[in-house]
């Protein structure tokens, strides 16, 4: 087996930190669902697809900046991750139930998708798309240092938000022990709408990043949850921080197996992570 050059294995490297990054930007509103809320949250994967779809009919038809569309986009996915949460609160969902309703919910989202864009390929043609900076032999893409970008400032505004701020404190408490916490003034009910808010609203800000960087078609929608969900367990429920930097620890390593063995690999990479992580340490999930 002939060895890539460095040049190439460099090369890959960039691309495996700017593809865990997009991994990490999409399990970070499912980790906090999962972690926080107790809700496993597979339509989160259909809103991401979803706001990635209104990216990219507003940018395409209606001549708006891509990274404008968040304007809309964002506070879009906020009230339908509220609306989500309010049901399943309605009829008490627990959280496996969460898995199977939250996937009921995804297959209407992609039929949706279906009905209105079909299920054919769609690609942004952006200005940002033939953008590329040059560092010495390696390029750097503007769509993927944009999705880095943004996935980094979320990841840690979002652990400052918990850490310090008493809307933090007060949902890390709930999801602690929720009737002490409630017990002490805190209101569950809204604190539990608005962080599902806040999820929504990542994973539309993560499907802008997927328009800008993907060729899209519905059934993409479950091509993403394997790995994403190996990047939430790696990094931990609940954790800001985690998704993002397993994340990233999946995609080089994958991105590094394509390079050294054969693409066929790659999927494995993830989950042979997660193996031994679980084997190591058992209780780090």
């Amino acid at each position: 087996m002939n060895l890539p050059s460095g040049t190439l294995l460099a090369q890959s490297a960039l691309s495996g930190l700017f593809i865990g990054g997009l991994y990490g930007l999409i399990g970070l509103g499912l980790g906090l669902s999962w972690g926080l809320l107790h809700v496993i949250n597979l339509a989160h994967f259909g809103l991401a697809f979803l706001a990635a779809y209104v990216c990219y009919q507003l940018a395409s038809v209606g001549g708006m900046d891509p990274l404008a569309t968040l304007a809309i986009v964002v506070p879009l996915c906020f009230a339908l991750g509220v609306a989500m949460h309010a049901l399943l609160m309605r009829f008490r969902v627990s959280p496996l139930n969460s898995l199977l309703a939250t996937f009921g919910i995804t297959a209407i989202i992609e039929a949706g998708i279906q009905s209105v864009w079909t299920a054919d390929f769609r690609k942004l043609e952006s200005s940002y798309a033939a953008q590329k900076f040059r560092i010495g032999e390696l390029f750097l893409p503007l769509p993927e240092l944009l999705t880095l970008a943004i996935a980094v400032a979320l990841a840690f505004g979002i652990w400052a938000a918990m850490r310090y701020t008493d809307l933090g404190k007060a949902m890390r408490a709930l999801a602690e022990d929720a009737p002490v916490a409630s017990a002490f003034g805190v209101n569950a009910r809204m604190h539990a709408l608005l962080l599902a808010g806040v999820c929504g609203a990542l994973a539309g800000v993560a499907g802008v990043c997927l328009a800008l960087t993907y060729t899209l078609t519905p059934a993409q929608i479950y091509a993403w949850v394997g790995v994403v969900f190996a990047a939430v367990m790696l990094g931990g429920l609940g954790s800001p921080l985690g998704p993002l930097a397993a994340g990233i620890v999946i995609g080089v390593s994958e991105a590094l197996t394509m390079a050294v063995a054969s693409p066929s690999w790659a999927p494995i990479v993830s989950f042979t992570i997660l193996i031994a992580l679980l084997l190591v340490r058992p209780g780090k999930t």
